[in-house]
């Protein structure tokens, strides 16, 4: 979108062009779902202004109104599925994990929340033939987590089908048998992750906005960003706002992250992944006790939830406990040296 564009909404001058496309509102889409509050401070206008430019950008983008049912269906065929590559979690899944929401994967440490994050930032650059988004990822590592070398490991242990047709796909000369020419393909599947070390809280929400910047610019390359992981979205948080007095502030905050979260996937039709902390529940007597941080704000605002828990062996129960559109229920993958497998 040119800044010449947003000159054409009602109080867009070339100062405030500039300071809205410097802040990534460079498109009519972008200002149409953003807060008067938030245009307000980020181009040092009033509400009253603010109001009307996203009133413009709402006319000129045609959203904001009402629509069919039918429509809505319509809409929802653009949502894109990603594979697990396990058929019994697709199902559970409802064939993947949708584009334009936000799952939460949580769990005790070594349930596998970070195996997903690095299985899906492979299987998210497979073709949609094969389960894949045809598209990019980003991973905003809050924890240290992100291993390229696990990366190399989940290329390696996809199906010897898939792997030939990538080879194929990415202009690559060679085949799954020659270790030379998996190598090639590992740093070509490394090149389309795009990794960010979170340092703190600020850090992080600072990362969500370049990560939209990112996904704007690879919007029409052969590679666009199709899924954004984060983990995880709360170490950060729990770690920097300690206690009840400070608990009102940190969920603030962290809504407003999570919203900037679903705005990227809502723009760019990509897969939000983030990962979540667990803790004890004391007062629980009967069932498990385990409960994510993030309380009703994080609840209230991913569409999936999933739970990993630790079985025997590499074996690792999938449970979604929460779905608009699916019910409940568990599947089982292992976790191996190739990645996530079926039971």
């Amino acid at each position: 979108m040119a800044e010449d564009d947003l000159q054409e909404l009602p109080g867009v001058g070339p100062a405030t062009a500039d300071k809205l496309v410097d802040a990534g509102f460079d498109s009519y889409q972008s200002i149409a779902v953003a807060s008067p509050a938030e245009l307000g401070n980020t181009a040092d206008i009033g509400d009253s202004t603010a109001n009307d430019i996203i009133q413009g950008a709402r006319e000129a983008a045609d959203i904001g109104g009402f629509e069919s049912g039918a429509q809505v269906l319509e809409r929802r065929e653009e949502i894109g599925k990603l594979s697990w590559q396990i058929d019994e979690v697709d199902d559970l899944l409802g064939g993947g994990m949708e584009t334009q929401s936000i799952t939460e994967v949580y769990g005790e440490f070594g349930a596998g929340k970070s195996q997903v994050t690095h299985q899906m930032a492979v299987n998210v650059q497979l073709s949609n033939d094969d389960g894949g988004l045809d598209g990019s990822a980003i991973f905003v590592d809050s924890e240290d987590t992100f291993r390229p070398e696990r990366i190399d490991d989940m290329v390696r242990g996809l199906d010897d089908e898939i792997l030939e047709r990538e080879f194929e796909r990415r202009e690559i000369e060679g085949s799954p048998d020659d270790d030379d020419d998996m190598r090639t393909l590992v740093e070509d599947f490394l090149d389309h992750i795009h990794v960010a070390k979170a340092f703190n809280s600020n850090h992080q929400i600072l990362l969500a906005e370049k990560a939209k910047e990112l996904a704007s610019e690879a919007e029409d390359t052969d590679w666009p960003v199709r899924m954004l992981t984060v983990d995880s979205l709360t170490a950060h948080f729990r770690a920097e706002y300690v206690g009840r007095g400070e608990l009102a502030e940190r969920q603030q905050k962290l809504n407003k992250h999570l919203h900037d979260l679903m705005r990227i996937g809502d723009l760019y039709n990509c897969v939000v992944l983030v990962t979540n902390q667990v803790a004890s529940n004391p007062d629980s007597y009967f069932g498990d006790p385990t409960q994510p941080i993030g309380g009703n704000i994080l609840g209230h605002t991913s569409t999936f939830r999933i739970y990993l828990r630790k079985s025997k062996g590499d074996k690792r129960i999938v449970r979604l406990v929460d779905a608009p559109n699916l019910a409940d229920g568990e599947a089982v993958m292992r976790v191996q040296d190739g990645g996530l497998k079926p039971e």
